[in-house]
């Protein structure tokens, strides 16, 4: 029977380690231990709980019931004593901290620019380390610490992290400033089908999104001739070309050398939101970071 006053926190961060690497050398190098120590770390488990709890599989190892059911309550150890050990003031002037931050071209661009150039002035010893999002592996990715917040929309979050809102974002017209179809103002429903057009598609029909089945609705279709897979690309190929494009307003509104104007058919936007998991909920230096960049949100 495990004894509280015997039982060494280091070995509750193995099991946490092995419950989700399912590896010994995984767990080993997450820890940055060696796989013999983590062996006789899991051995020392097995004694306190009386109970094999990692059983050798095929590839690496499995969890008993009894580690299964132990799980949840070790993981809430590990967040307590870990928000025991936090500072209760942080100081952003003076701080090094490095954020994991999963996101989206579009959010790369829309989001995180401004939100890096305000750390910056504000927290230069703050690091940002920027992957792209991959809404299957979110949650895991937050609960072993390797991203410690993602931008994400609310279809796509998970119901059991913390999210917050950040902004609904719309759609505008927009091409290079100059563009024909611009000049005069608002583009015409007949004019806007008359150009030819590019898109931004992540996969699906390369020439056929939103707007598109939009214009259909109104018995109406337009011609695009691109078909990019980044929205990065987007303003640098409008400022080169006479393509028009259906964009989000934050990623083109301040680039030089684009205009924009409402689009003549309504195009339905979207929202995005950031999430967080509970280990760094109370983290003073990420409560700070988040503050900030909900902040620079609202303040465009």
């Amino acid at each position: 029977m495990a004894d509280i006053r015997t039982l060494d926190l280091n070995l509750l961060k193995a099991f946490d380690a092995l419950m989700d690497e399912r590896s010994v050398t995984r767990a080993a190098a997450r820890l940055a231990l060696t796989q013999p120590a983590v062996s006789g770390m899991l051995v020392r488990l097995r004694d306190a709980f009386e109970d094999p709890l990692f059983v050798r599989a095929s590839r690496g190892v499995v969890p008993t019931a009894r580690a299964e059911a132990l799980a949840p309550a070790v993981r809430q150890v590990l967040l307590g004593v870990a928000a025991l050990l936090q500072p209760l003031q942080f100081d952003p002037a003076h701080a090094r901290l490095t954020l994991n931050v999963a996101a989206t071209d579009y959010a790369l661009r829309a989001v995180v620019l401004p939100w890096l150039a305000a750390l910056r002035a504000q927290a230069p010893g703050v690091r940002l380390a920027v992957q792209p999002v991959d809404d299957g592996r979110v949650v895991g990715q937050l609960e072993r610490g390797e991203i410690d917040l993602a931008l994400s929309t609310p279809q796509a979050a998970p119901p059991e992290l913390h999210a917050r809102h950040l902004f609904d974002e719309h759609y505008v017209c927009v091409a290079r400033t100059g563009h024909p179809a611009l000049a005069d103002g608002p583009c015409t429903l007949e004019a806007f089908c008359a150009q030819d057009h590019a898109l931004v598609s992540y996969g699906g029909s390369p020439f056929e999104g939103a707007t598109d089945r939009a214009l259909a609705a109104l018995g109406h279709q337009r011609r695009v001739v691109a078909s990019v897979g980044s929205f990065l690309m987007l303003p640098e190929l409008l400022r080169r070309t006479d393509l028009l494009a259906v964009a989000p307003a934050r990623l083109v509104s301040q680039e030089p050398g684009l205009s924009t104007c409402v689009p003549p058919v309504a195009v339905p936007g979207f929202t995005k939101i950031a999430v967080w998991h509970e280990r760094s909920h109370r983290d003073a230096g990420q409560r700070w970071a988040r503050e900030l960049l909900w902040g620079v949100c609202q303040s465009y």
